[in-house]
């Protein structure tokens, strides 16, 4: 159960840096609001994660998510870059987030 928290806390991770971009530097009410809702909730499923799966590895899968989710959400809707250098170093995030999970104590 820790582990699905800790993907939903991730997914949430990505709503709420995403939501920075519509937020227009929290000028925006709605985008502010759930932004911020979203922050709230991903915070507390880490930490309700976090209570079961070591921090350690609790937070680098939560901020790996994040990292990834949100370049991706970049590249696909925002026209950010996806020049092969930026995808490969997404894909070494990803080998270490499963890396961490396999070697999870």
């Amino acid at each position: 159960m820790a582990w699905i928290m800790l993907l939903v806390a991730g997914l949430l991770e990505i709503a709420w840096a995403v939501g920075l971009k519509y937020a227009d530097g929290f000028t925006k009410p709605v985008p502010s609001v759930l932004t911020v809702l979203a922050m709230i909730a991903s915070m507390g499923l880490l930490g309700l994660a976090a209570k079961d799966l070591p921090i350690g590895t609790a937070y680098a899968v939560w901020t790996g998510i994040g990292a990834v989710g949100t370049v991706l959400m970049g590249i696909t809707f925002l026209g950010e870059s996806a020049s092969p250098a930026r995808l490969a170093c997404l894909a070494l995030i990803v080998v270490g987030i499963f890396g961490l999970k396999l070697l999870e104590s």
